[in-house]
């Protein structure tokens, strides 16, 4: 059975989009209609813009939900999907796909909950870090033990790869007893604020209402969500767990595992870059990986 994954932001790069963008009509149409929506020319930053251009949380998650869906719709129509899953920002990806969302509206959700978020980051100093080499307990135990400060499991990445997000205080009294505890890595990450933490509670109230007036479908196929980790169809689930990611954990590793055991053999990346093959490898040997860029 073959799964289609989606990246979600950190996947970006210069350039991204711009070859598909000359070569194929279909997706220089999409992408002009893209510009319209957003109301700016978000492929002169995608196509021309710096590494700090596309680091910009506003610009970040639509450029990849953009790169991500024009791939899927219009170079890899001869591929159905049996199940998909999206990191993070790409299960809006994943969801446009599979014609739960229409591209507009998912375009729309995309920029507004990337606005909201970076209203969230701007009220509280905050951060993330990567922690290697640690089990999830032992990470979720010292994350737990910290008072005074918010900092908590953000991803599940992969089996010894874990992301904490928090306070920046908080997030520094983390990596240090994480090391201590015998981490291989504990680095605060070049990002703007604590993603999938409570500290996004702000972003999660304003892109509730927005999801909630938004006209979800049935997806074609399975769609495997952050947080519960299981196949979802019904509509209303899909709305609640999208609000609810926000501010919870992306549990990748176990929506990888689950999506093995329900019969997934092939997993194809749809967007830039190849983080999630690099994850889902570590997560499972055995199952057949390749990407579409």
């Amino acid at each position: 059975m073959k799964a289609y994954v989606f990246p979600g932001q950190g996947a970006q790069f210069p350039g991204m989009g711009k070859k598909p963008y000359d070569q194929n009509p279909k997706v220089k149409f999409m992408f002009e209609q893209a510009n319209e929506i957003l109301g700016f020319r978000i492929t002169d930053l995608m196509f021309d813009g710096t590494d700090e251009d596309l680091k910009k949380t506003k610009v970040t998650q639509p450029a990849i939900f953009l790169h991500s869906v024009i791939m899927a719709k219009t170079l890899c129509d001869d591929i159905q999907p049996d199940m998909v899953a999206g990191h993070s920002l790409g299960e809006f990806s994943a969801l446009v796909t599979t014609q739960s969302l229409s591209f507009e509206d998912g375009l729309v959700l995309v920029s507004k909950r990337a606005n909201a978020m970076q209203k969230a980051c701007e009220q509280t100093p905050s951060t993330m870090a990567a922690v290697i080499g640690l089990p999830d307990e032992v990470v979720e135990k010292i994350c737990e033990g910290i008072t005074n400060d918010v900092v908590v499991c953000a991803n599940f990445n992969c089996p010894g790869q874990i992301v904490i997000s928090g306070t920046e205080t908080g997030i520094e009294k983390a990596c240090e007893q994480l090391r201590a505890a015998g981490a291989k890595r504990a680095l605060k990450l070049n990002v703007g604020g604590a993603f999938h933490s409570p500290l996004m509670e702000p972003a999660r109230a304003e892109l509730a209402e927005a999801i909630q007036s938004t006209s979800f479908h049935p997806p074609i196929c399975p769609v495997y969500q952050n947080v519960s980790t299981q196949a979802e169809t019904n509509p209303d689930a899909i709305k609640a767990n999208l609000i609810a990611q926000l501010t919870s954990p992306v549990r990748w590793t176990q929506s990888i595992q689950n999506m093995i055991a329900d019969g997934a053999t092939h997993f194809i990346e749809l967007g830039p870059g190849s983080v999630l093959q690099g994850l889902i490898r570590k997560i499972n040997g055995n199952v057949q990986l390749e990407g579409r860029e």
